[in-house]
Order: C-alpha cells, then structure tokens, then sequence
C-alpha cells in the first residue's frame, strides 16, 4: 500500500504494528484508536472515534468469530480490513472482552499472539500423539475413536478460528456444524470404521480465514501394536496455487470450445467476458475500437490523441453489472497518456493495483469510475488489448472486487491467452462481416429498387438473404416493361454464394434484360441465356501454370423461370429452366401449380426449352419464387409446396400483406439459402383502350390509316398527340405495305403512353439507316425514331411488329 507496510488486497501478517489498540464499546462504535491503528489503516484518531467499527470491515468476520462475539468469549482470527485508500488488508487479530460498570461489554482489540498448542495431558491421548508430527507446518489435528478432537497443532487452530481447548472432546461436526464439515465428519468415521486411509480435497473459506482456499485432506487411521484403530490422523495441506493451476487449463481449454462459436463480433466478445468471468475475474469489459465493431478495417491506435472505443460486451459475478458505467453498445474515451492507452499503443497486457499513480490518475478522470471503484471495493486491474494478425482491434479490462487476491502473474498469462484466441475469432468475425455486407450491398445495387408502374398487373415482391451462417447468394428477379403494355417477370437462382455467385448473377440479369428488349420468346430467351453460361463457364475454368485447364461443366449454372403478360389478351407465356413451378391463384381463390416443362438448369448447353401459353383471368395471382423458399433440410419439398398452397388461399388482399403471410408460414426456421417471392396480380386492358383495323397491302390504305388513328386519338381526348400519330402511323403502314406481306394490322393502345403498332406477315426486321441526299427513301424510320420516346420491332408467330410510344400529352 505505502510506507504503513501493507498492500491492496495483499496479506500483511507479521507486520502489524506492535502497539496496535483498539476498543469498541458494547454498541460496536470505536472509543479507542492508538497511534499503531492509525499506522496499519490511515485513518486519523478523529475520523474514526465515535463511529461504528463495521465500517472499517472490507469483509464479514469468519463465521468462528461471530459466534464468539455472541457469546462474549475471546477470539483471534484473520480479518479483512478498509483502508483509508480504498484498499483491502488482511491481518490477523485478537478481541478480548472487557467488562464495564454498566454491565456493557467493550472488546480490546490487538494484534494476535502465536497460539503454542500444549502437549497432551491425558495419559491415554500421549501415546497418539506421539503418532503424530505436531511441528508440522500444515494444520494437523488427531482424533481418538470416537471421532473426537484430541489434540491439533497450531497451524489447524488459526485454520479453524478456536483454540485446542474450545475444540477438544468434540467432532467436527459439533465444532462448525456447517457444510463441508458434516462430509468430513462422515469420512472420519469411515477411516475409523474401514482401517483405510481416505483422501479428500475441497475449495473454500476456513472457518478461521477470510480468504477461499484449496485444500488436500488426508486422514489416516492410527493403529497400535496389534493393528487396532485407536483414532484417526487429519492432515491438510494448502493446495490453491496447484488448484489455480489446474483451474487455468480449464479455463484455456473452456475457452477454445466457447469462444468463436459464431461468426458475429458483438457475440464473440460476449463469449469472452463469459469465459473469463466464470473462471478467474469479477468484472470483465471488451471494448472495440469504433472501426471494428462496425465491421471495418481497423486503424492505427494514435499515442498523442484520445481514443473512441465501443463497449461491446461486459459480465459480472454480480446481476446487472453495476460496476459498469459505460453500458453495452455505447463509446467510451481513453484520454491521452492513461494506461488503457498504453496498453493499446504498446500491444502487451499490463497487471496494475488500484492505488499505483497512473491508475488512479485513469479512475479520477471519471467520477462515475472513481465511485464505482470506491463502492465495489475494486482492488486489482489486468489491462490485455485484442491483437490479431499484427493489428490491434479493442482491449479487455479484468477487474477483482470480490475475490480478495490480487491478479498474479500467472492470471495475466492467462488472460492474455484467451484473449489472443478471441481476438482470432473476432477479427475472422469481422472480416466475415465486411464481406458479408459487401456482397449483400453489391446483390441489392444489382435487385429492382421498387416495383414499377405497370398497368398490366400489380406488384410485390420479397428478397431475404441467407442467415449469419453462409454468405448471400446468387437469386435474383426482375420486372420488365415490354412493348404493346406487356410486362416480363423473371426469378433465378445462380448456382453457390458468395461475391461470385452476386457477380454472375449481375451478368445474368443484365443480358436478360438486353434480350428482353429485343422482345424474344420466353424460350428462345432461356436458350440465349444457356449459351452465355456455358460461355461463363468456360471463361471461368480452374487456372493450373498460368493455363486454362479443361473446364468443369457445372461450375458456373443457374436456375430460371421467364414469364410474358399481356394484358391485353390475357395470356401468359412462360418458361423455365430447373426452376420451380409458379403456382396461379384464381380469383375465386383456387391455387394450382402450372405443370410447365421442366427444362434443365442453365449452363448444361444444347437442350431445348419449351414454352407453355396459358390464358389468366383478371384478378389471377402469379407467384414466382425460389428453390429457397420450399426447400429446407428438415423436410420435404411437398411439404414447404403444401404450406405454399396454403399461404396463398387465404382470402385475397393487399399483395403486401400476402407477400408477409406467404413467409411468415412457408419459411424454414432456419432459412440456408437466398429467398425470393414475388406476387403479380394481373390486370386485362379496357376493350375501350385498344383499338385494331385490319389493312390491304394498297397504297390508298396508308391515308385511310392515318385518318382512322387521328380519329381514335382525338376520341381519346390526346388531339395534341394527334400530328406525331398521323406521321408515325403512316410511315409503319407505307413500310408494311412495300416491303411486308399479308396480314397487314394496325393496332393503337392507350396506355402509360400511346402506342403504335403495325404488323404484317414478313419476318425481315427492319434497321434504322441514314438516307444520303439524293436517296428516294431511308428517311421514313429516322423520322419514327425521332418522333418517338420509344420503338422498336418483335418477332411473332405469323411475322413482325413494328412499334412506336408516344408520350401522352400533358393534362
């Protein structure tokens, strides 16, 4: 502690002040306080005279010494007590009752004599005793046949806090009638009874002492000349610093099967305060810097500036923690030139009491520290920063308050083991966090932000990315205005997880998208699509010496379901290519699931795929949906097909709420893949919006089709609108009727936009071209192109359409 001769938490026998004096009056209070007190503890005559003497206890009296108090006889035994600085000393003393003329009872307070424990004075005990080694330095106690005390040495009366004389003809049960010594009562007498000598250890508190110890317990019968059990032996020897040893591997070995269980920073972190506080420390706190707890790369801890730390885990011995005074999940500050950030810029644990200077400059800088320290008894710090692969991530404080030794340095060791083990598991959680995050930010950038607009259907959807125990992975899905107001839904599912799995679908996506426009078939789409994965495939394969190796078929592959709408037919197209099948809801609340050709998955090469039309009625339910969504390792995909059935036959509402419905009764308790659902209620366009006129291959057709559709859109209330249809119309129709074959067909749809469309019977798609200046034709498609906000050509069963959109006219 200082000059006084003491330590926090330190033992300080032997050094007690000779002339140390204390009385206590019958009430408790302190009447006397000589100079030999105020050296041992530090308090002055004048702060403590008058005041209750509980308040200078740092610990209960052992139980021996309160029962004497009671009854008003003498004691001696170690006591835990106060010092004026807030440490803890421990010495042994002695009270003696004292009698006053009140009929009160002050007790004399000194420092305790060694007990010198007599010989024996019975003629019969001699013989035993001389059995036995009374000098030995451990306690050792002998006992006749009846399991009565006969003599112990003076080691085993400071052990059990009474003299030989208090404790002599009686057991042990009789002498503390206090568990453990009931067991050592029973195992006595089974010495006595077998002849066998018996061994017991034990973790406690001596009756005598305030301190737990280990103890290995011998107890050998006594035998006379002819073999008789005449008594029993009991020798004990204080074994703590082994137990702590053994306690230490089991703590490492605690630690290695505990700590890094998940890889989650916040959960990592509470295993390690966990494990410390179950095995060796009151108090524990893991604090990460800023960067780390959040996920990032960490930086450099600065020795110049002040640090910003996040509490991420705390445990206590105590419910609630509250010694804490940062909660869990808020910063705290290192200020400059404290020993947390000395720790953390020198990157080796550090062992400190409470009293050294720099330490208790680090408690005062905060009140709310300084008064925990102050209520809790805090008397001991171990200080070990979180470092991993060169690079530190955060430090962990170990504190002691009601284990009353201090840390050695044996416990440092140890704390920077199993903290050197956790900071692995942390920084491996953190990595795995960074790239998680990545991956998830980089499959969301590449997902519809929000569905769009569309007059053909409604639409909502729901991704889910896998859980904390596998990266994202590779589903994706779409929704893609078409010509004519037709709409595309598609959903996939590229093969593994990870960035690359979120890399290929990105390409996948965007070719469909690419291929959508050119407005192909559903299964002339899938087989575009098939041939660019066979591609990726290729391209992909393993590198061996700086070559490409054969590749691998089936390294790169997906799943995908491709669907067209017309609202204006009310007909679905659709294909798949190993995907599950979509399942239709009709308004009347019937669910079937479309018995669509099966397809292989993409990346296989060289199979057909095969498109099925079937007819919806208005108000139908589409659900698309992933293999994720029905599939789970604890059932069958009937089963998860079965909840799906039933999900979606509840009575019909806002898509948003069935979206919610479908998931919270088909999803698996613990989902192992991506999940993608997306629901598409179909609309059919109003009769009244479409308008279509069948034309003869006659040049005359042209004017009659340019009156027909100025007519028609002036009946719509679009006559600004009517000018650009007129030119639009008439150049599609001149370019029917020269180059094209029958049918020729005129079609206008008022929409989002009003659309134009011209089909005739030949396949020959037409290209924009740049007519040179005495050229007769060329012109007729620039001019649709630049009258247009969109256009565009499709192939269809009978030949071509040629479209264009037209803005609608402001209202």
């Amino acid at each position: 502690m200082d000059s006084r001769g003491s330590t926090p938490g330190g033992t300080v026998d032997g050094r007690v002040p000779e002339d140390l004096a204390v009385v206590v009056d019958a009430g408790g209070t302190v009447t006397v306080w000589s100079a030999g007190a105020r050296q041992l503890l530090g308090y002055e005559a004048e702060e403590v005279v008058g005041r209750p003497a509980a308040g200078l206890l740092a610990a209960d009296l052992p139980e021996s010494a309160r029962r004497h108090v009671t009854v008003g006889r003498r004691w001696a035994t170690e006591v835990a007590l106060r010092h004026r600085d807030g440490g803890r000393v421990v010495v042994r003393l002695m009270a003696t009752p004292l009698a006053d003329g009140d009929g009160g009872r002050p007790w004399l307070v000194t420092p305790a004599a060694p007990e010198r424990v007599a010989g024996p004075v019975e003629p019969d005990a001699e013989a035993l005793w001389d059995l036995t080694l009374a000098q030995l330095p451990v306690p050792v106690a002998v006992y006749d046949r009846e399991a009565r005390l006969v003599s112990a040495n003076e080691v085993m009366t400071q052990v059990m806090g009474r003299s030989v004389a208090e404790m002599r003809g009686l057991t042990l049960w009789e002498i503390e009638p206090n568990p453990p010594f009931d067991e050592y009562d029973r195992l006595q007498r089974q010495v006595l009874r077998t002849g066998e000598p018996v061994f017991h250890e034990n973790f406690g508190q001596s009756p005598g002492e305030v301190r737990n110890h280990a103890w290995s317990m011998f107890l050998s019968p006594l035998k006379d000349e002819s073999g008789a059990v005449r008594g029993v032996s009991a020798a004990v020897f204080d074994t703590t610093e082994q137990y702590w040893a053994r306690r230490r591997l089991v703590i490492l070995n605690d630690a290695s099967l505990r700590i890094g269980s998940t890889l989650d920073v916040t959960r990592t972190a509470d295993e390690l305060a966990e494990v410390a506080v179950t095995g060796f420390a009151d108090f524990v706190t893991v604090d990460l810097l800023e960067s780390v707890a959040l996920g990032e790369e960490p930086e450099p801890v600065p020795p110049n500036q002040p640090v910003t730390l996040r509490r991420t885990a705390q445990r206590s011995v105590l419910d609630g923690c509250p010694e804490s005074v940062v909660p869990t999940g808020a910063t705290t500050f290192y200020p400059v030139d404290t020993p947390p950030i000395r720790a953390l810029v020198a990157g080796r644990g550090t062992l400190t009491a409470v009293g050294d200077p720099g330490m208790q400059r680090w408690i005062d800088s905060s009140r709310g520290r300084a008064e925990a320290v102050t209520r809790h008894m805090i008397h001991s710090v171990m200080m070990v920063p979180l470092r991993a692969r060169g690079v530190t991530l955060g430090l962990v404080h170990f504190l002691r308050h009601r284990t009353a030794e201090s840390f050695s340095e044996d416990d440092l060791l140890l704390a920077e083991e199993i903290v050197a083990r956790a900071a692995v598991s942390v920084d491996n959680a953190r990595r795995y966090t960074h790239e998680r995050r990545t991956a998830l930010t980089l499959q969301r950038s590449l997902l519809p932000d929000r569905p769009p607009d569309l007059a053909a259907m409604q639409v909502a959807y729901r991704y889910l990315p896998a859980g904390s125990g596998a990266d994202v992975g590779g589903d994706w899905f779409d929704v893609i205005p078409l010509s004519g107001a037709r709409v595309a839904l598609v959903v996939g599912d590229v093969v593994g997880h990870g960035i690359h799995a979120s890399a290929t679908m990105g390409r996948l996506r965007t070719a469909v998208r690419t291929l959508a426009d050119v407005d192909l078939a559903p299964d002339e789409l899938l087989t575009q699509l098939d041939d660019l994965v066979v591609r990726l495939d290729r391209e992909e394969g393993p590198q061996t010496g700086g070559r490409a190796e054969a590749p691998t078929p089936g390294e790169v592959g997906a799943t995908c379901l491709y669907a067209v709408y017309d609202p204006v037919s009310r007909r679905c197209t659709m294909a798949r290519a190993g995907h599950p099948p979509p399942a239709v809801v009709t308004p009347d609340g019937e669910v079937r699931f479309l018995n669509l050709p099966t397809g292989p998955p993409l990346g296989l090469g060289g199979l057909p795929f095969e498109s099925v039309e079937v007819e919806l009625a208005e108000g139908s339910l589409l659900a698309l949906y992933t293999d994720g969504l029905v599939e789970a390792a604890d059932r069958d995909i009937e089963v998860g097909l079965n909840l799906l059935r039933g999900a979606l036959a509840d009575k019909a509402g806002p898509l948003e709420e069935t979206c919610d419905r479908v998931l919270r009764t088909v999803l698996p308790a613990r989902p192992a893949d991506d999940i993608v659902l997306m629901l598409a209620r179909t609309s059919a366009l109003d009769t009244a919006k479409v308008r279509t006129w069948q034309l003869p291959r006659d040049p005359a057709a042209v004017a009659r089709a340019r009156k027909s559709a100025s007519e028609q859109v002036t009946a719509w209330g679009l006559g600004d609108a009517a000018f650009a249809t007129e030119l639009i119309v008439s150049e599609l129709v001149t370019n029917a009727v020269r180059y094209g074959d029958d049918p020729v067909v005129l079609r206008l749809i008022r929409d989002s936009a009003l659309i134009c469309e011209v089909s005739d019977g030949s396949s020959t798609a037409p290209h924009l071209r740049r007519a040179r200046v005495f050229d007769e034709g060329g012109r007729g498609l620039l001019l649709v192109a630049q009258m247009a906000e969109r256009w565009g050509s499709r192939q269809t069963a009978t030949g071509k359409t040629i479209w264009a959109e037209l803005g609608l006219p402001d209202d």
